[in-house]
């Protein structure tokens, strides 16, 4: 660990040092780089796409979306607020390519999937920052951020290695906020269904005023700052067999954010926190009052210079979580509470420069995983005491990701060629540094200002470390085996987007060739008491398409009765499926068809309407409380969004419906999603 810390020491001293020299060569030398997306121009809306979005998502280097030689979808501000949505899962609920599976209402927990993949193998960014969850990817998304500060969502489909390391095996989820440029408050309260309430406020303060919308035309230094807090609650929709709450579910979050930049260097900070309770129900095992406590705080800087030879970004986090399970809510005699604590730091340092030859992208990351916990890891030499109790946690797990990058991009206006190579190592696999290649190629057909279509294809290789959980969760009906192998993935994909002032398209098809897949399986033959147990599926393969369509008439007819229509349709084949008498947890349960279809109609110019309908058809099958088993069903679900604003969005009225006729269906085993689902709110903005 001495090690390590002098490491991260010396990595940020020499940043910063680089970082200065840059920051006073550029200021000499004049010429203009692109720092943080924050000058990107937006061009398509509830398509979730953006046009001349630039993308730190799919590149080291930024590249505007229409020259990407991958497929990421892109939800922006506006997108997010047209869908009737409580949470960040629940807006990717309609993204056509992501799997999402919810326990319990608002999102209490959920698991989060790409491309048929589970929720260990997707990484979840922040801004850019890591934040997955090493002990298990159940609770990546109780994020420390309000749903009032974001700005965007980018989805990278398919292995994302050379952005995240050993986090992706499938893709990547990265969430964006952004802080206003003048000081601004905004407040909400909505009610619903279920006993559901939730209120929250932002306060954006920038410490001087720009001159100009233009990040390099700046009058001196400029400070920004933002700061947000929610509360959120609800009964639920279910009771125990004892007629007790076992669905009710209470957070509470804060998030900070800062910036500093001039006309030579930015820099931005960011700090939160969540507090989550929610009655687990039968999440985990047969028992119908369970519950769980997650506490979460993040807290990362990142930088870089606008101007320079070389543009030097780097961003050192802190992830801390601690979460309690219970398997029997409020009564630790009957079985003991588990307990974990986990501490992530990471140091990500990404450098390029354009030369004659392109523009060639270097760097790495150095990534500390340190668990302790009552029950996962290896036996502790020195337990360490739980707060708030006479116990201590007697096991532990230490690990430390090494990852090195070299990727070079020549960007042309008919074509975008790149080719990466990302070297690992992680301690706790004692593996050596092994090297995972990627290639992108990018070609324009035809371009007419924004009416253009182009054709690319991709080659990306990655791995995923087990999660703790997989590892060595071996209680409640689980036997985990600490010997498991990592993850690796071959994808190759290839598609067409097309794009036009109203309308846009796109088509992608691709091909995974995994090995050592790892998922949690059992026997059915062994009867109620099968023994769950996690093991690498050894090579699966993959197929699959996505097809996205929208048409946006007001933005070539001035309309405001029709404001566009839009689907995405998502279908996936293995090779492997479940045999008779071994079940599948994750692996073998992917959604094998998805459909989202969205419409959006505006009634007089301040009312809008939006209606949004998902068909899933998910392979795999579950066991009920009796021991059933039972194959999961296709169903189709439709949403409305209903909301007014006057004057100029300063108070929005709005109204909104899940499951409107009422459906019922089953995500994730035997737990029921909730019927049809009222909510009605205001927000404010001075």
């Amino acid at each position: 660990m001495r090690t390590l810390y002098k490491g991260f020491i010396i990595s940020v001293l020499f940043s910063a040092t680089s970082l200065l020299v840059t920051s006073r060569a550029a200021a000499q030398d004049g010429r203009p780089a692109t720092g943080f997306d924050s000058d990107s121009v937006v061009v398509e809306d509830t398509t979730t796409t953006y046009l001349n979005e630039i993308s730190v998502l799919s590149s080291r280097v930024p590249i505007v979306w229409h020259k990407q030689a991958r497929m990421v979808t892109t939800i922006n501000t506006d997108a997010v607020r047209a869908t009737p949505s409580q949470s960040i899962n629940d807006v990717l609920k309609y993204s056509a390519s992501v799997d999402v599976r919810q326990r319990g209402p608002i999102g209490a927990q959920t698991d989060v999937g790409i491309r048929g993949g589970n929720c260990d193998q997707a990484a979840i960014l922040l801004n850019g920052i890591n934040i997955s969850d090493p002990q298990t990817g159940h609770n990546s998304f109780d994020l420390p951020l309000t749903m009032m500060q974001i700005n965007g969502i980018d989805i990278l489909e398919g292995p994302s290695g050379k952005i995240t390391g050993s986090s992706s095996l499938m893709g990547a989820i990265n969430i964006r906020t952004e802080i206003s440029d003048v000081n601004r408050l905004w407040a909400n309260v909505e009610t619903g269904s279920y006993g559901y309430l939730s209120t929250g406020i932002r306060y954006d303060f920038a410490g001087s005023k720009r001159i100009s919308s233009n990040l390099d035309d700046l009058d001196g230094i400029h400070f920004k700052n933002s700061l947000s807090a929610s509360y959120t609650r609800s009964d639920g929709y279910s009771r125990s067999s004892d007629g007790h709450l076992n669905m009710d579910y209470k957070t509470l979050k804060t998030y900070y954010e800062g910036q500093y930049l001039d006309e030579n260097m930015e820099v931005r900070w960011f700090a939160g926190l969540s507090s989550k309770d929610w009655g687990s129900n039968h999440f985990y095992a047969k028992y119908d009052e369970q519950f769980e406590h997650t506490f979460k705080t993040f807290a990362a800087v990142k930088g870089n210079n606008k101007k320079g030879a070389v543009i030097v970004s780097p961003s050192l986090y802190w992830n801390h979580s601690n979460d309690r399970f219970e398997l029997f809510r409020n009564n630790p005699e009957a079985y003991p509470f588990n307990y974990h604590k986990t501490n992530v730091y990471g140091f990500n340092l990404n450098n390029y420069f354009s030369w004659a030859a392109g523009t060639t992208a270097f760097g790495g990351e150095i990534r500390n995983e340190d668990l302790v916990s009552g029950n996962l890891g290896e036996p502790l030499d020195h337990p360490k005491h739980i707060k708030g109790t006479d116990r201590y946690y007697d096991y532990g797990l230490n690990r430390t990701n090494t990852s090195l990058f070299l990727e070079h991009n020549i960007i042309k206006e008919k074509y975008t060629v790149s080719a990466a190579m990302l070297a690992i190592k992680n301690s706790w696999a004692q593996m050596k540094m092994k090297v995972y290649p990627s290639a992108d190629l990018s070609m324009l057909i035809y371009q007419k200002g924004f009416h253009f279509l182009r054709l690319y294809a991709s080659y990306n290789s990655s791995l995923r470390m087990p999660s703790v959980t997989e590892l060595y969760y071996s209680v409640g009906g689980h036997k985990a085996d600490s010997h498991i192998k990592p993850e690796e993935v071959n994808a190759f994909e290839m598609g067409l987007k097309y794009n036009k002032s109203y309308f846009s398209s796109s088509l992608s098809l691709f091909n995974n060739r995994m090995k050592n897949l790892i998922d949690w399986v059992r026997n059915t033959a062994d009867g109620e008491d099968a023994v769950w147990r996690s093991v690498n599926f050894g090579r699966v393969n993959s197929s699959g398409m996505l097809i996205q369509a929208s048409y946006r008439p007001w933005r070539h007819y001035k309309t405001f009765s029709f404001k566009g229509i839009g689907f995405s349709y998502s279908y996936i084949s293995q090779t492997k499926k479940e045999t008779s008498g071994i079940q599948s947890r994750y692996a073998l349960e992917y959604l094998r068809h998805k459909f989202v279809a969205t419409l959006d109609l505006g009634i007089f110019e301040v009312c809008n309407f939006s209606l949004f309908y998902r068909f899933q058809n998910r392979t795999g099958t579950y066991t009920d409380t009796e021991g059933l088993v039972h194959r999961y069903k296709p169903y189709g679900i439709v949403d409305a969004r209903l909301c007014y604003g006057y004057p100029l969005d300063m108070i929005e009225f709005y109204i909104e419906a899940n499951n409107i006729f009422n459906k019922k269906y089953y995500d994730f085993g035997m737990i029921p999603q909730p019927g049809f689902w009222f909510m009605a709110g205001v927000k404010f903005k001075l």
